[in-house]
């Protein structure tokens, strides 16, 4: 298939806040004569962003466990296998992700697997930044700087809110960091469509030039060993390590062969990506699943492989084998197996400990007055720490429901469709760092009506 006909990919990054939403908004409602297909994504329990875009024509699906990187990589690649079979659908995507990412692994997907990049191509980059807050989050955030980094248009937004001095400071800082990007300044996300779209921009040459490691991705797993094994019935054994948990794919005819283990691991990737079958000791391990082995036990633990016929079997581990002293063994002969190969793979990063996200749902109406005073409250106390409020409110007496959303300190409160049938409730999702849920849910509780 050449270039014209794959199907061309905006990836639309930036960090809290930004106005990636706005944005989509934007482009999701301009007359363009595209029909797009969105895939978004938050960082949350809730996933709310598919309420806040606009009812448009445009199809719009949802990814809602986790960041698009790592093991959700898995969950991209079936996502985008399933909108192939809707191809008359749409002639576009945008895939929107968490404010918390690094788009590296998104951008990944679209050259290491080749069913997706025999469909689609990556056009480009867009990062939004928040003109006002990007100073302290460009400190405190690896995925901020890079979101910059990867940028091939960066996106200077709520320029209204910094002086014309400031911007060109963070300008220059920006272009420092990434010299290759496109910088536009706006104000609530108003940018031509022509910049954001149809771009032909990602040039992976120059990703490789700027980071020679693009093309070695993260995985959700750290360790692989393959073993030679005659038929029979044998045991994996573990000792007691610094997990009470493993996940684990064990796969058979696994080749040992760097290409032979690289497509194991692809195949992995989206096996990590579906949700994990528990396994006590003493049951078997099935080939070819996601498996979370329970290792809560005191002493050693033990599962079983039953092997029809000669193969070699590869076992994909969230951790090394070294730190549980894990061992195949021939149970008639009680004999350990000697691992033939073993590979050890880049981990995936994990979301800063202390930055978490709070979802509070509730039914009923508040009473708008408790409302702001807590909210005021709150954000004095905890302004800095909190990056993102969004959500939607149902206030006592009106008949629509309210789009709430905030960035630190700053945050707004618009009308926005009719309840109508549904029934009145609220959802709000804060993401910050070191946030007390119990508290903030009681807090939130009293404005109740």
């Amino acid at each position: 298939m050449s270039i014209k006909d794959k199907v061309p990919v905006t990836i639309l990054t930036g960090f809290l806040g930004s106005g990636k939403t706005t944005l989509l908004n934007r482009i999701l409602s301009e007359e363009h004569g595209k029909r797009i297909a969105v895939i978004e994504n938050e960082y949350g329990e809730v996933g709310i962003d598919q309420g806040l875009v606009i009812n448009a024509d445009e199809e719009v699906f949802e990814m809602s466990n986790g960041c698009i990187c790592c093991t959700v990589r898995g969950d991209l690649i079936r996502v985008l296998g399933n909108l192939m079979k809707r191809r008359d659908k749409f002639d576009y995507v945008l895939v929107e992700t968490t404010g918390l990412a690094d788009p590296g692994p998104v951008a990944q997907t679209f050259f290491m697997d080749e069913e997706i990049s025999s469909e689609f191509t990556l056009d480009g980059i867009v990062t939004l930044v928040d003109a006002a807050h990007i100073d302290q989050q460009l400190g405190r955030s690896d995925e901020s700087s890079e979101q910059v980094a990867f940028a091939d248009v960066l996106v200077l937004n709520k320029t209204d809110l910094v002086s014309d001095d400031a911007l060109d400071t963070l300008e220059s800082r920006l272009r420092d960091m990434n010299r290759m990007t496109r910088i536009i300044r706006a104000e609530n996300a108003k940018v031509p469509i022509e910049t954001v779209l149809n771009l032909s921009a990602f040039d992976l040459d120059q990703i490789l030039k700027r980071r020679p490691t693009f093309l070695e991705p993260e995985y959700p797993f750290e360790w692989t060993g393959v073993y030679d094994l005659d038929a029979g019935k044998y045991e994996l054994m573990l000792e007691e390590g610094p997990d009470p948990e493993m996940s684990l794919v064990a796969l058979a005819n696994q080749g040992e062969s760097e290409e032979e283990l690289k497509d194991g691991s692809e195949s992995s990737v989206r096996l990590y990506a579906e949700k994990a079958n528990s396994l006590v000791p003493g049951n078997t391990i099935p080939y070819g699943e996601h498996i979370n082995l329970k290792l809560e036990d005191k002493g050693n633990k033990s599962f079983i492989l039953n092997i029809e016929k000669p193969t070699k079997i590869g076992l994909f581990t969230q951790h090394t084998a070294e730190e549980f002293n894990m061992k195949v063994i021939k149970s008639d002969e009680n004999k350990e197996i000697p691992l033939n190969t073993e590979r050890f793979w880049q981990a995936e990063h994990e979301h800063d400990d202390e930055v978490g996200s709070i979802a509070i749902e509730r039914f009923g109406d508040v009473d708008p007055e408790k409302l702001n005073t807590w909210m005021g409250r709150l954000l004095s106390e905890k302004g800095v720490d909190i990056f993102r409020t969004k959500g939607f409110i149902s206030y006592s007496g009106n008949p629509r429901r309210i789009v709430f959303q905030g960035v630190h300190m700053l945050f707004t409160a618009q009308p926005d469709k009719e309840w109508g049938n549904e029934p009145r409730r609220n959802q709000l999702v804060f993401i910050g760092r070191n946030l007390n849920e119990k508290e903030m849910q009681e807090g939130f509780d009293k404005c109740l009506i």
